[in-house]
């Protein structure tokens, strides 16, 4: 079985973090047929997901995401497209919240 592993610190805080991380739940339901379930806590949420052949969880913390994936056989054939496009949807979600400073660059 192939595993991904991604890890994307942040400086969100939790309540920003689970916006992201809901949407992004939102995009596997529609995306890629995926269940999703997410499952809230007081210090961070956990959002599963699963589908034939693909299996794993985003942990949601106030500072961080931590992606764990398991790859079936056929699909793990495909990791390093999988991962790349995970890679970039979460980056993209990121980029999306950092606010532009008083000089037009990223904060």
């Amino acid at each position: 079985m192939a595993e991904i592993h991604i890890h994307r610190e942040h400086q969100l805080g939790l309540a920003k973090a689970r916006e992201i991380a809901w949407h992004w739940a939102e995009q596997l339901e529609q995306k890629f047929d995926m269940a999703c379930t997410v499952h809230e806590g007081d210090d961070g949420d956990t959002v599963e997901f699963c589908r034939s052949g693909v299996k794993g969880e985003l942990t949601v913390a106030a500072d961080h995401f931590e992606l764990q994936a398991q790859l079936g056989f056929l699909m793990g054939a495909f990791k390093a497209s999988i991962e790349a496009e995970i890679e970039q949807q979460l980056d993209a979600l990121l980029a999306g919240q950092k606010k532009p400073s008083a000089k037009g660059k990223p904060a």
